[in-house]
């Protein structure tokens, strides 16, 4: 990795902020997510927003939202290629990604860039607070709420070093993520479908190239994510929980199951454990029903996608086809 030297001024780096957007059934919530970047106490030098695929999105986007630069995912349907394309588009020497039914604090920004005063920090990602549109379910355990894409309790509170972000708010030197070849397009939602962990996956990618930086937590950078009331139902909470399973089975056959499993064994050890117990000392039955189910239904789905990719790599081996061209996966940077 070459060395990188401390900007002489207070701003930090330069900075890319990225939204990306598949829909216009979340036109408010995404022009509440432009507002609240806009409004940052240090204004990102560049905001650009790359629509997945919607030209009805674009051209409202383009027409509304004036400063904004639009751009169109040039590369494979789905949230990993909007996000490629945003990074390949994008000029800042860091670039951070908010959701586009988020909405950022407004030191969000300040907050993130002060982490790369150290040079070995390669990543700065911080908390995600869920905003209930409907309340909390009375059955939804906080330790799930990575199901809604929000930080969890058990997650950190403090500053720390960790394996991966939340993908609604984190951020990583540009340079590092072309270089570990972007976000991969076979993992990540695609429309509506509950797919997740490909900032998991990129985070384990960049962290291997270089064991000895970091990937740092900062909890004041804070966002709010919206959910929902379609998001606080039985059946998108199992649909969730089984789809990361296999989400997560993805992310082993690429890394291997030590690094892609290395929190979810403490979770399953320590935070749930207790959580459960926590709600049965509180006659809250419905809520330690829930923690077991989501537990049985993640791990039902992680298996089921480890079986799967057992036998894709078999039938791979035996028909001599690889794993997909890093290229095909990859931003390219602008010459």
């Amino acid at each position: 990795m070459t060395p990188r030297t401390a900007r002489p001024d207070d701003r930090g780096p330069t900075l890319s902020v990225v939204i990306c957007a598949y829909t216009l059934d979340r036109w408010e919530d995404l022009s509440a997510a432009v507002a609240s970047v806009r409004a940052q106490r240090r204004p990102p030098d560049e905001l650009l927003l790359v629509v997945d695929h919607c030209p009805a999105l674009a051209e409202r986007a383009a027409r509304q939202l004036p400063g904004v630069q639009v751009i169109a995912n040039s590369l494979q349907r789905g949230l990993s290629g909007a996000r490629n394309t945003g990074v390949a588009a994008a000029t800042g020497e860091v670039v951070a990604f908010l959701d586009d039914d988020a909405v950022a604090d407004p030191q969000w920004t300040l907050r993130l860039l002060a982490g790369y005063r150290d040079p070995a920090v390669l990543g700065v990602g911080g908390l995600v607070r869920a905003w209930w549109e409907s309340g909390r379910p009375e059955w939804f355990p906080p330790e799930f709420d990575w199901v809604v894409g929000c930080s969890y309790h058990g997650s950190p509170r403090a500053p720390a070093r960790v394996r991966n972000f939340t993908g609604a708010n984190m951020s990583f030197r540009r340079a590092d993520v072309l270089e570990a070849g972007g976000f991969r397009v076979d993992l990540g939602r695609v429309g509506t479908k509950p797919l997740g962990c490909e900032e998991t996956e990129l985070c384990l990618r960049i962290a291997a190239r270089h064991p000895h930086a970091e990937l740092r937590f900062e909890p004041a950078a804070v966002v709010r994510h919206h959910v929902p009331p379609t998001r606080t139902t039985w059946s998108y909470f199992s649909s969730r929980c089984y789809a990361e399973g296999r989400s997560k089975a993805m992310v082993a056959r690429h890394a291997g199951p030590r690094a892609a499993l290395s929190d979810e064994r403490r979770y399953l050890r320590r935070t749930v454990p207790a959580a459960i117990v926590r709600s049965v000392l509180h006659a809250r039955f419905r809520t330690a029903g829930t923690l077991c189910a989501g537990v049985g239904i993640t791990v039902l789905g992680y298996t089921s996608g480890r079986a799967g990719s057992l036998l894709a790599g078999a039938a791979g081996g035996a028909t001599g086809t690889a794993e997909p061209a890093a290229e095909r996966r990859s931003p390219r940077s602008p010459r």
